[in-house]
Protein backbone atom coordinates (compact mmCIF):
# COMPACT_ATOMS: atom_id res chain seq x y z
CA UNK A 1 0.00 0.00 0.00
CA UNK A 2 1.02 3.63 -0.28
CA UNK A 3 2.30 5.47 2.78
CA UNK A 4 0.93 8.93 2.14
CA UNK A 5 1.86 11.24 5.02
CA UNK A 6 -1.19 12.97 6.55
CA UNK A 7 -1.55 16.71 5.83
CA UNK A 8 -0.94 17.61 9.50
CA UNK A 9 2.44 15.86 9.43
CA UNK A 10 3.42 17.51 6.14
CA UNK A 11 2.45 20.94 7.47
CA UNK A 12 4.18 20.53 10.85
CA UNK A 13 7.43 19.16 9.42
CA UNK A 14 7.41 21.87 6.78
CA UNK A 15 7.61 24.44 9.58
CA UNK A 16 10.76 22.92 11.06
CA UNK A 17 12.57 21.14 8.23
CA UNK A 18 16.08 22.42 7.49
CA UNK A 19 16.91 23.46 3.95
CA UNK A 20 17.35 20.51 1.65
CA UNK A 21 15.64 18.04 3.98
CA UNK A 22 14.11 15.18 1.98
CA UNK A 23 12.73 12.96 4.75
CA UNK A 24 9.12 13.27 3.58
CA UNK A 25 10.12 12.42 0.01
CA UNK A 26 11.96 9.32 1.25
CA UNK A 27 9.21 8.30 3.67
CA UNK A 28 7.26 5.87 1.42
CA UNK A 29 10.43 3.90 0.69
CA UNK A 30 11.54 3.94 4.33
CA UNK A 31 8.09 2.75 5.45
CA UNK A 32 8.01 -0.10 2.91
CA UNK A 33 11.40 -1.32 4.13
CA UNK A 34 10.44 -1.08 7.81
CA UNK A 35 7.25 -3.07 7.18
CA UNK A 36 9.01 -5.65 5.05
CA UNK A 37 11.89 -6.40 7.40
CA UNK A 38 9.42 -7.02 10.26
CA UNK A 39 6.95 -8.97 8.10
CA UNK A 40 4.11 -6.71 9.18
CA UNK A 41 0.64 -6.54 7.71
CA UNK A 42 -0.46 -2.94 7.22
CA UNK A 43 -3.98 -1.92 8.17
CA UNK A 44 -3.86 1.85 7.66
CA UNK A 45 -1.97 5.06 8.24
CA UNK A 46 -3.34 6.85 11.31
CA UNK A 47 -5.03 10.14 10.36
CA UNK A 48 -4.70 12.93 11.36
CA UNK A 49 -1.76 11.34 13.17
CA UNK A 50 1.06 13.16 14.88
CA UNK A 51 3.02 16.31 14.07
CA UNK A 52 6.47 14.73 14.00
CA UNK A 53 6.03 11.12 12.84
CA UNK A 54 4.12 8.76 10.58
CA UNK A 55 1.98 6.36 12.60
CA UNK A 56 0.93 3.13 10.88
CA UNK A 57 -1.49 0.58 12.36
CA UNK A 58 -0.08 -2.89 11.64
CA UNK A 59 -0.22 -6.53 12.69
CA UNK A 60 2.79 -8.64 13.55
CA UNK A 61 3.33 -12.05 11.90
CA UNK A 62 1.40 -13.76 14.74
CA UNK A 63 -1.57 -11.40 14.24
CA UNK A 64 -0.87 -9.20 17.27
CA UNK A 65 -1.96 -5.61 16.64
CA UNK A 66 0.84 -3.05 16.88
CA UNK A 67 1.88 0.41 15.76
CA UNK A 68 4.84 1.26 13.55
CA UNK A 69 6.16 4.77 14.11
CA UNK A 70 8.61 6.50 11.77
CA UNK A 71 10.15 9.89 12.52
CA UNK A 72 13.01 11.98 11.14
CA UNK A 73 16.24 11.99 13.12
CA UNK A 74 15.63 15.57 14.30
CA UNK A 75 12.59 14.23 16.22
CA UNK A 76 15.05 12.14 18.29
CA UNK A 77 13.43 8.68 17.85
CA UNK A 78 16.36 6.99 19.59
CA UNK A 79 15.76 9.14 22.66
CA UNK A 80 12.10 8.12 22.63
CA UNK A 81 13.14 4.47 22.28
CA UNK A 82 15.46 4.75 25.30
CA UNK A 83 12.80 6.38 27.47
CA UNK A 84 10.12 3.84 26.55
CA UNK A 85 12.54 1.00 27.28
CA UNK A 86 13.32 2.52 30.70
CA UNK A 87 9.64 3.01 31.58
CA UNK A 88 8.97 -0.60 30.48
CA UNK A 89 5.26 0.02 30.00
CA UNK A 90 4.64 1.67 33.38
CA UNK A 91 2.51 4.68 32.51
CA UNK A 92 3.65 4.68 28.88
CA UNK A 93 3.05 2.66 25.74
CA UNK A 94 5.06 -0.57 25.62
CA UNK A 95 8.04 -0.81 23.28
CA UNK A 96 7.78 -4.15 21.44
CA UNK A 97 11.14 -4.16 19.72
CA UNK A 98 14.29 -3.55 21.71
CA UNK A 99 16.71 -2.79 18.89
CA UNK A 100 16.35 -1.42 15.39
CA UNK A 101 18.91 0.18 13.11
CA UNK A 102 16.37 1.94 10.88
CA UNK A 103 15.03 4.37 13.50
CA UNK A 104 11.52 2.86 13.44
CA UNK A 105 9.60 2.12 16.65
CA UNK A 106 7.30 -0.89 16.98
CA UNK A 107 4.83 -0.18 19.75
CA UNK A 108 1.92 -1.68 21.62
CA UNK A 109 -1.41 -0.84 19.93
CA UNK A 110 -3.59 1.47 21.99
CA UNK A 111 -6.91 3.02 20.97
CA UNK A 112 -5.57 5.81 18.72
CA UNK A 113 -8.87 7.68 18.52
CA UNK A 114 -9.61 7.74 22.27
CA UNK A 115 -7.52 10.15 24.33
CA UNK A 116 -7.96 11.63 27.78
CA UNK A 117 -9.01 14.83 26.00
CA UNK A 118 -12.34 13.14 25.19
CA UNK A 119 -13.25 13.18 28.91
CA UNK A 120 -14.88 16.11 30.74
CA UNK A 121 -12.20 18.65 31.61
CA UNK A 122 -11.91 17.98 35.35
CA UNK A 123 -11.73 14.20 34.83
CA UNK A 124 -9.27 14.62 31.94
CA UNK A 125 -6.88 16.66 34.09
CA UNK A 126 -7.10 14.10 36.90
CA UNK A 127 -6.35 11.12 34.65
CA UNK A 128 -3.61 12.94 32.75
CA UNK A 129 -1.89 14.04 35.96
CA UNK A 130 -2.04 10.50 37.35
CA UNK A 131 -0.44 9.13 34.19
CA UNK A 132 2.28 11.77 34.26
CA UNK A 133 3.19 11.00 37.88
CA UNK A 134 4.07 7.40 36.93
CA UNK A 135 6.60 8.60 34.35
CA UNK A 136 8.67 10.68 36.76
CA UNK A 137 11.45 8.25 37.64
CA UNK A 138 15.19 8.39 38.02
CA UNK A 139 16.86 8.34 34.59
CA UNK A 140 19.07 5.34 33.77
CA UNK A 141 22.72 5.50 34.75
CA UNK A 142 24.89 7.09 32.09
CA UNK A 143 21.86 8.38 30.20
CA UNK A 144 22.28 10.59 27.14
CA UNK A 145 18.94 12.40 27.40
CA UNK A 146 18.87 16.14 26.87
CA UNK A 147 18.47 18.19 30.05
CA UNK A 148 15.90 20.90 30.67
CA UNK A 149 18.74 23.43 30.84
CA UNK A 150 20.03 22.35 27.42
CA UNK A 151 16.64 22.28 25.72
CA UNK A 152 15.46 25.59 27.10
CA UNK A 153 18.85 27.11 26.33
CA UNK A 154 18.28 26.51 22.62
CA UNK A 155 14.75 27.78 22.93
CA UNK A 156 15.88 30.89 24.79
CA UNK A 157 18.27 31.80 21.98
CA UNK A 158 15.47 31.53 19.43
CA UNK A 159 13.15 33.58 21.66
CA UNK A 160 15.70 36.40 21.92
CA UNK A 161 16.10 36.44 18.14
CA UNK A 162 12.33 36.56 17.61
CA UNK A 163 11.92 39.37 20.13
CA UNK A 164 14.28 41.43 18.00
CA UNK A 165 11.99 41.12 14.98
CA UNK A 166 8.69 41.13 16.93
CA UNK A 167 9.18 43.96 19.44
CA UNK A 168 5.64 43.64 20.83
CA UNK A 169 6.62 40.25 22.28
CA UNK A 170 9.78 41.58 23.96
CA UNK A 171 8.30 42.24 27.45
CA UNK A 172 6.86 38.73 27.72
CA UNK A 173 10.04 37.19 26.35
CA UNK A 174 12.12 39.04 28.94
CA UNK A 175 9.81 37.87 31.74
CA UNK A 176 9.99 34.28 30.50
CA UNK A 177 13.78 34.36 30.22
CA UNK A 178 14.12 35.84 33.70
CA UNK A 179 11.89 33.08 35.07
CA UNK A 180 14.05 30.44 33.35
CA UNK A 181 17.24 31.87 34.85
CA UNK A 182 15.77 31.80 38.34
CA UNK A 183 14.32 28.30 37.95
CA UNK A 184 17.58 26.80 36.70
CA UNK A 185 19.60 28.30 39.55
CA UNK A 186 18.45 25.64 42.03
CA UNK A 187 16.56 22.79 40.35
CA UNK A 188 15.00 20.52 43.00
CA UNK A 189 15.37 17.22 41.12
CA UNK A 190 16.63 15.51 37.97
CA UNK A 191 13.97 13.06 36.83
CA UNK A 192 13.15 11.51 33.48
CA UNK A 193 10.29 13.55 32.02
CA UNK A 194 7.91 13.02 29.11
CA UNK A 195 8.92 16.38 27.66
CA UNK A 196 5.87 17.20 25.57
CA UNK A 197 2.99 16.00 27.73
CA UNK A 198 -0.61 17.03 27.13
CA UNK A 199 -4.05 15.43 27.28
CA UNK A 200 -3.98 14.27 23.67
CA UNK A 201 -0.78 12.30 24.43
CA UNK A 202 -2.65 9.96 26.79
CA UNK A 203 -4.51 7.18 24.97
CA UNK A 204 -6.86 4.45 26.14
CA UNK A 205 -5.34 0.99 26.34
CA UNK A 206 -6.19 -2.62 27.17
CA UNK A 207 -3.30 -3.32 29.55
CA UNK A 208 -3.97 -0.13 31.53
CA UNK A 209 -6.85 2.35 31.18
CA UNK A 210 -4.58 5.23 30.08
CA UNK A 211 -1.02 5.27 28.74
CA UNK A 212 1.23 8.08 27.53
CA UNK A 213 2.58 8.17 23.98
CA UNK A 214 4.90 10.37 21.95
CA UNK A 215 7.49 11.50 24.49
CA UNK A 216 10.33 13.84 23.64
CA UNK A 217 12.18 12.87 26.83
CA UNK A 218 14.21 15.28 28.86
CA UNK A 219 15.81 15.17 32.31
CA UNK A 220 14.89 17.82 34.84
CA UNK A 221 12.31 18.83 37.43
CA UNK A 222 8.70 17.64 37.31
CA UNK A 223 7.30 21.20 37.21
CA UNK A 224 8.70 21.55 33.68
CA UNK A 225 6.64 18.57 32.49
CA UNK A 226 3.50 19.62 34.32
CA UNK A 227 3.69 23.14 32.88
CA UNK A 228 2.50 21.98 29.45
CA UNK A 229 -0.57 20.37 31.00
CA UNK A 230 -1.57 23.65 32.69
CA UNK A 231 -2.41 25.27 29.36
CA UNK A 232 -4.30 22.34 27.83
CA UNK A 233 -7.46 23.47 26.01
CA UNK A 234 -6.01 26.98 25.93
CA UNK A 235 -8.59 28.05 23.36
CA UNK A 236 -11.35 27.33 25.91
CA UNK A 237 -9.49 29.23 28.61
CA UNK A 238 -9.09 32.28 26.37
CA UNK A 239 -12.77 32.15 25.40
CA UNK A 240 -13.87 32.13 29.04
CA UNK A 241 -14.32 35.49 30.83
CA UNK A 242 -12.91 33.79 33.96
CA UNK A 243 -9.92 32.31 32.11
CA UNK A 244 -7.27 33.96 34.33
CA UNK A 245 -8.86 32.74 37.56
CA UNK A 246 -9.41 29.25 36.12
CA UNK A 247 -5.74 29.14 35.20
CA UNK A 248 -4.63 30.17 38.69
CA UNK A 249 -6.88 27.50 40.24
CA UNK A 250 -5.56 24.91 37.80
CA UNK A 251 -1.95 25.69 38.73
CA UNK A 252 -2.80 25.42 42.43
CA UNK A 253 -4.74 22.17 42.03
CA UNK A 254 -2.13 20.46 39.86
CA UNK A 255 0.75 21.61 42.04
CA UNK A 256 -0.92 20.34 45.21
CA UNK A 257 -2.07 17.02 43.73
CA UNK A 258 1.38 16.19 42.34
CA UNK A 259 3.42 17.75 45.17
CA UNK A 260 5.08 20.31 42.91
CA UNK A 261 6.07 23.80 44.07
CA UNK A 262 3.34 26.16 42.87
CA UNK A 263 5.64 29.07 42.01
CA UNK A 264 8.00 26.83 40.05
CA UNK A 265 5.04 25.47 38.13
CA UNK A 266 3.84 29.00 37.36
CA UNK A 267 7.33 29.99 36.19
CA UNK A 268 7.76 27.05 33.83
CA UNK A 269 4.20 27.51 32.55
CA UNK A 270 5.09 31.11 31.68
CA UNK A 271 8.32 30.12 29.93
CA UNK A 272 6.79 27.29 27.93
CA UNK A 273 3.74 29.32 26.88
CA UNK A 274 5.87 32.26 25.70
CA UNK A 275 8.30 29.94 23.90
CA UNK A 276 5.45 28.16 22.09
CA UNK A 277 3.69 31.43 21.28
CA UNK A 278 6.79 33.11 19.86
CA UNK A 279 7.59 29.99 17.82
CA UNK A 280 4.04 29.88 16.43
CA UNK A 281 4.36 33.48 15.26
CA UNK A 282 7.75 32.73 13.73
CA UNK A 283 6.47 29.82 11.60
CA UNK A 284 3.32 31.59 10.39
CA UNK A 285 0.63 30.47 12.85
CA UNK A 286 -0.46 33.87 14.18
CA UNK A 287 -3.75 32.71 15.72
CA UNK A 288 -2.01 30.06 17.84
CA UNK A 289 0.74 32.50 18.77
CA UNK A 290 -1.66 35.19 19.90
CA UNK A 291 -3.68 32.75 22.03
CA UNK A 292 -0.57 31.48 23.78
CA UNK A 293 0.86 34.93 24.42
CA UNK A 294 -2.47 36.16 25.81
CA UNK A 295 -2.47 33.14 28.12
CA UNK A 296 1.12 33.87 29.15
CA UNK A 297 0.14 37.44 30.00
CA UNK A 298 -2.11 36.09 32.78
CA UNK A 299 0.91 34.54 34.52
Amino acid sequence: MGFEPPPRLVRALGETAPAGDDWLAQLPTVAERAVGRRELTVERVQVPGGRSSLVVLVRRPDGTPAVLKLAPSRARPESERAALAHWAGLGAVQLLEADADDGALLLERLHPDVSVRSLPEAKALLEAAGTLRRLWVEPPAGHVFETVAERTGRQAAAMRASAGTEPETAPLVESALAARTELLAEPPAHLLLHGTFRQSKVLAGERMPWLAVGPDPVVGESAFDLARLVRDRVEDLIASPSGPSITRRRIKRLAESLEVDQERLRGWTLFRAVESGVRALRVGRPKDGELLLEFAGWL
